[in-house]
């Protein structure tokens, strides 16, 4: 791979890592006051609109392919979108930021996990090894291991729910390798598109129920500018961003970057005037040693390219950029090799 093309890879990784750990931050308060569930429709109906504006202007026939795709694409955006955003927050409301942070982590065990049991593609010992790492830097900077991890019933029951929402994402993140003629933009979008009627009929259906509760407009006055933050960079960017890494750089490093979250929470607890303390470096050590292990170039290849979401290369685009179609690449090609 060209060295340009991976350090921008890693750049997008940690921008979307980032991201989510100032989600945590800005979430946290937000789903006190709204419903996890109107959260969810909120923030993808906004970031839907940023990313139908956005495919509209730079895909490849993106409607063709959402119509040609649209059982796919929604049964992955309400995996990826609504069941991990959904649980995660109704976790968030009863455990600690830090909890969903260590649960975050477990996701490079589930991806081998999933791809040993689904694929027959066995991890190599360098994988496993630096998911083991990271998941034991994520858990000291939580101080799992202190005299703060002590456990009650409405924690761990907000940390289950968090953890069956983490499969969620490994389910979205795998299902981008059973549509391999979409770049990332356009798998973002079109997944955001396709679950948006799902995620509204469920949100509707729960509090016709009774088991959400309908914002009021003071409520929605109040948190507008955290929602218009919340949409557009740790949604839209961020998705972006950490699928064109992916692309790059396959899957398991993809998740081994979820191990930044945690890591983004300190550093702007100590921009705020908060000190990290021992447990946290030491968390920050390891977790620095884990991406470090799996991202070193070694004789081999880490894993096999054509088995990875979102990185297979396709076919057409790579025919219309090298100029073998006979026509030159339109600006919405040229849009997408930067996603290639």
């Amino acid at each position: 791979m060209n060295p340009f093309f991976a350090v921008q890879a890693v750049i997008g990784l940690f921008f979307a890592t980032t991201a989510w750990g100032s989600l945590f931050l800005v979430g946290k308060p937000l789903v006190g006051v709204l419903d996890p569930l109107w959260f969810t429709l909120l923030r993808y109906a906004l970031a839907t609109l940023l990313l139908a504006l956005l495919v509209h202007r730079f895909g490849r026939s993106p409607w063709a392919h959402l119509l040609r795709h649209r059982g796919r694409l929604a049964r992955y955006g309400v995996a990826g979108y609504g069941v991990f955003s959904v649980l995660c927050f109704y976790g968030l409301r009863l455990s600690a930021p830090s909890h969903g942070s260590v649960i975050m982590a477990t996701m490079p065990f589930t991806t081998l996990g999933l791809r040993w049991a689904l694929d027959g593609q066995r991890p190599s010992f360098r994988a496993l090894l630096g998911a083991a790492v990271a998941l034991l830097g994520v858990a000291a900077v939580a101080d799992l291991f202190g005299q703060h991890g002590v456990l009650t019933g409405a924690t761990l029951l907000g940390d289950a729910l968090t953890l069956a929402g983490t499969l969620g994402w490994v389910l979205y993140t795998r299902g981008a390798a059973t549509l391999p003629q979409l770049n990332p933009l356009e798998y973002t979008a079109l997944t955001a598109v396709a679950s948006l009627p799902w995620l509204l009929v469920a949100t509707l259906l729960a509090t016709a129920l009774g088991l959400a509760t309908f914002p009021s407009a003071q409520v929605l006055a109040n948190v507008g500018p955290q929602m218009l933050y919340v949409a557009a960079v740790p949604t839209v960017a961020a998705a972006l961003a950490f699928n064109l890494g992916v692309r790059r750089l396959g899957a398991p490093i993809g998740m081994l970057f979820l191990n930044v979250v945690p890591l983004s929470v300190i550093v702007v607890r100590a921009w705020m005037g908060q000190a990290p303390q021992g447990n946290e470096i030491l968390g920050a050590v390891l977790v620095a040693g884990a991406l470090v292990l799996n991202a070193w170039k070694a004789g081999a290849p880490l894993v096999s390219a054509r088995r990875l979401p979102c990185v297979e290369v396709n076919p057409g685009l790579r025919a219309a950029t090298e100029g073998r179609t006979g026509t030159q690449p339109s600006a919405g090609i040229r849009l997408a090799d930067r996603f290639h």
